[in-house]
């Protein structure tokens, strides 16, 4: 593992003060200043803005190995009906070494953005798109301990945690590890942010990529059903992720859809396990192709997650963001069109 510079550098634990919060560029503002986030059904309606976490190179160069989304993208969005902005990175980018300070230049793109949602009175949920690994080594194994994931969460925290307006997503799609092993990842991360007084929204997902679908399965050891009941929040502001696709493979395939009606059926078992043990959930990706069996499923599974509005806070499509090109679930806008996907969510938008 390499090291930045100490002049790419930059110390976040003294960014943000007893009652300010940085919304972006160093600017801080007074914590008093931001309207409450949504409330009522469903408060949380947006896109997956990706760009950031892609490429293999670290750090990469910017613009050639990765791209950024823009404030542009958020305000064509905003103008849709949507307020919330899941935004990927990559937290070798991020924190090229353990217990390292955050690498100024990257953390410059994320607070551009955070200010200008946060100007807009939208979310901004900020995830380390790494599948619970750090240079491809999992979280809690020997190589990257517990400790070293929280180190993470406790920087973020301390720059971001004054925003209301700010959700923390632990880590997209933890897989292929025992799920017990995630749960102390997570639980350290939650503690450590915790500790930094910060008490925004925590987003968790479970193993096995997360799939709703596969909640209750055993097909990857102890079942997210039965582990994520260990999940321990100190502030009770906790929230368990799902991501559901749907075509044959559950994974997000550009493959037809199963049926008309497959997403409420793949979401329905999580839905269920959310009221038994009252917890919350997020449905963080979903998406189908441009098709009429897909049409008729998103329609579906929009009409029973807001019907499900008691234990689900909201839902985010996937994806947009510089780069997609003909991506099928692209809905970022092209040539300065919209794209035909967008028309099918607009109804369940604000």
């Amino acid at each position: 593992m390499h090291s930045a510079s100490d002049d790419d550098r930059v110390e976040t634990d003294n960014v943000v003060g007893d009652d300010v919060t940085t919304t972006g560029g160093g600017k801080p503002s007074s914590a008093s200043d931001l309207a409450a986030p949504p409330t009522g059904p469903l408060p949380y309606r947006g896109v997956n803005l990706a760009g950031a976490e892609f490429g293999d190179p670290v750090p990469g160069v910017d613009g050639e190995d990765y791209q950024f989304p823009n404030t542009a993208e958020m305000d064509y969005f905003i103008g849709k009906g949507m307020n919330t902005f899941r935004v990927g990175f990559k937290w070798e980018r991020l924190q090229s070494s353990p217990y390292d300070d955050l690498i100024a230049a990257y953390l410059k793109q994320l607070d551009a953005l955070v200010a200008h949602a946060t100007s807009k009175h939208a979310t901004v949920i900020l995830n380390p798109h790494n599948f619970a690994r750090y240079y491809g080594e999992t979280v809690g194994s020997a190589n990257v301990p517990n400790e070293v994931f929280a180190d993470l969460w406790k920087r973020l925290a301390a720059r971001y945690g004054r925003n209301p307006y700010i959700m923390f997503n632990l880590v997209n799609e933890p897989n292929t590890m025992p799920t017990e092993q995630w749960v102390g990842a997570a639980n350290a991360a939650i503690a450590a942010i915790r500790r930094t007084n910060a008490r925004n929204t925590i987003i968790v997902p479970g193993n096995a990529w997360t799939g709703a679908y596969s909640w209750h399965s055993s097909s990857y050891g102890t079942p997210n059903a039965v582990a994520m009941l260990d999940i321990v929040d100190p502030a009770n502001n906790t929230v368990f992720e799902v991501h559901q696709y749907l075509d044959e493979k559950a994974g997000g395939g550009s493959g037809p859809c199963v049926s008309g009606t497959i997403g409420s059926e793949r979401l329905a078992g999580f839905v269920e396990w959310l009221r038994a043990h009252g917890k919350k959930g997020f449905v963080g990706e979903l998406a189908g192709r441009d098709d009429a069996t897909c049409h008729a499923a998103v329609e579906d599974m929009m009409r029973y997650m807001h019907a499900s509005s008691d234990v689900l806070v909201g839902w985010l499509w996937w994806a947009a963001g510089p780069g997609w090109g003909d991506y099928p679930f692209s809905i970022e806008p092209k040539n300065g069109q919209d794209r035909a996907l967008l028309a099918k969510i607009r109804p369940f938008l604000f």
